[in-house]
């Protein structure tokens, strides 16, 4: 399929090591994503075009909106809350007792529940699981993983979607929408095994159509809910990690990057490694839901 040309700009220029785990609030228009290797959560303010970069004391790589006052962020160490007032974190559960292994990727059910993904701090092939949280209740519903990425839901939650960017398939598998708990068994929907472009992050748009940030090739794909590509849009750096509608409307893409494991030759062959974009091109998102204590 042929690749259609970057038509978007940079919104942040910081070179981050590893971009990732973007997410939206419409209340106050603001996108914000992570700096997983930096422990930061940069927050941009888009009407404003004020940027902050808050410093964690862990390895932060998702993050779910509570309520005004509160924000929910999954990390190496644990679930934690943030208040917005202050930054100050409070611990809230854990997802498992691994040392080895940090957080990944996540993303919010429409019922209000969070699916986040774990993974070995090497990518230890299988040291990774994914994990659905209900208020403080974690269940572990996939494990054997490598590197869980590509987390995200059908509009009417019916159906999730992940990836092990090891194999390189992106699974699909039945829910009940009412909880977000799998009914079925998962089946592959997206084989790229032996392809140069590495499925990772994803977000669902309004029509269900997937948008998966393709880590590798600079890239974004767009699938339809059967698995069928329509869409390569181009991104300006070879890592791009994952995608997030942004905007007032839910109508604008952010994506992340990033120059994980580059050296010097690497890096000045992709110099815009790291950084954060605005895709540029028509979308019809839709907002996350806030998780539900």
């Amino acid at each position: 399929m042929e690749r259609t040309a970057f038509q978007g700009r940079v919104l942040c220029g910081a070179h981050l090591e590893l971009g990732e785990g973007p997410t939206y609030d419409p209340a106050t228009d603001t996108a914000f994503w992570f700096d997983i290797k930096g422990k930061a959560l940069h927050a941009l303010a888009l009407s404003a075009g004020v940027k902050t970069v808050h410093p964690l004391p862990f390895l932060g790589s998702v993050m779910a909106i509570i309520d005004a006052d509160r924000q929910l962020i999954v990390s190496d160490e644990g679930l934690f809350i943030r208040r917005t007032g202050d930054g100050s974190l409070s611990a809230f559960v854990k997802l498992e007792d691994k040392p080895g292994n940090r957080a990944n990727d996540g993303r919010m059910h429409p019922s209000g529940v969070l699916w986040a993904s774990t993974m070995g701090r090497k990518a230890e092939e299988g040291a990774g699981a994914i994990y659905h949280v209900a208020g403080t209740t974690v269940t572990k519903l996939f494990d054997g993983l490598s590197i869980p990425n590509g987390i995200c839901f059908s509009p009417d939650g019916s159906v999730g979607y992940f990836v092990d960017s090891i194999p390189n398939q992106m699974m699909r598998v039945a829910l009940d929408p009412a909880t977000g708990l799998p009914t079925g068994t998962p089946t592959v929907l997206v084989d790229a095994h032996g392809s140069d472009a590495t499925i990772d992050g994803a977000i669902t748009d309004a029509e269900g159509n997937i948008w998966n940030a393709t880590w590798g090739i600079g890239a974004v794909d767009v699938y339809r809910p059967d698995g069928t590509r329509i869409a390569r849009y181009g991104v300006p750096a070879k890592q791009s990690s994952c995608p997030a509608a942004i905007g007032h409307n839910a109508d604008r893409v952010l994506v992340t990057s990033a120059w994980q494991d580059y050296g010097p030759e690497e890096k000045a062959a992709d110099p815009q490694a790291g950084n954060t974009f605005e895709l540029g091109v028509p979308f019809k998102g839709k907002f996350e839901p806030a998780f539900r204590l």
